[in-house]
């Protein structure tokens, strides 16, 4: 597997590829692109996301390690987007970062919208949803301490993570339609979206406040016994 030695560079592209390059990435391609090359936004930000995951950690067989519990999280979340209404990608994505690091809540949230898109189709929003996705475990990550010491917390940041995640969608369809931000259209845009944000968020809600033990324990013992 390949390895960020430097821990300048490591640093760097923590705060430089979620931040910076990703969301440039895909706001560029909406507007700039035509539709049918929307796979290259795609995989670009794809690649940035692997990157970012390498960033995260510093020895090779920890990386290892990690990659094969955070593949498997990312299957999980994948096969969940077929469950009607309820889907419990958000979920997966912030007990991974908590557990794992934002870096790998970050990946469990990007891949998850790219290889389940491949099914539900893939188009200019496939980017925003990797980003959307992995900027909220990226943020659980951050936040992990306080995530994991109180139960009410954690599942508040599900509901308002259902919230962002809606906005940075209304915030596509807006600059997508209309080949920019159009403040008055974008608000109309989360007016009509509240019924899909308010379920979003009610299933965040629900699946946080029964996976996040029983994921949170076993993610825990993986820690202890294999040193991740």
């Amino acid at each position: 597997m390949l390895e960020i030695k430097s821990p300048g560079l490591r640093r760097a592209f923590k705060i430089l590829i979620p931040f910076l390059l990703i969301p440039t990435a895909a706001i560029a391609g909406t507007l700039l692109l035509e539709d049918r090359r929307h796979i290259f936004v795609s995989l670009f930000v794809a690649v940035l996301t692997v990157l970012l995951f390498l960033a995260g950690f510093e020895k090779k067989e920890i990386g290892t390690r990690r990659m094969v519990i955070v593949s498997v999280m990312i299957a999980l979340s994948v096969i969940g987007r077929f469950i009607p209404f309820f889907k419990p990608v958000t979920a997966l994505t912030v007990i991974t970062a908590i557990y794992l690091g934002g870096e790998a809540g970050f990946a469990v949230g990007a891949f998850s919208a790219l290889l389940s898109n491949l099914y539900f189709g893939q188009g200019p929003w496939t980017p925003f949803q990797m980003l959307a996705w992995g900027l909220i475990g990226l943020i659980a990550g951050y936040l992990s301490t306080p995530l994991k010491k109180s139960r009410p917390l954690l599942l508040l940041f599900g509901v308002l993570s259902g919230l962002v995640f809606s906005l940075a969608m209304d915030f596509w369809t807006v600059i997508w339609y209309y080949d920019g931000l159009d403040i008055t259209v974008y608000r109309t845009a989360i007016i009509t979206a509240l019924p899909h944000t308010l379920l979003y968020s009610i299933s965040n809600f629900l699946f946080l406040f029964f996976l996040s033990k029983p994921f949170g324990d076993k993610l825990k013992r993986i820690q202890i016994k294999y040193g991740v």
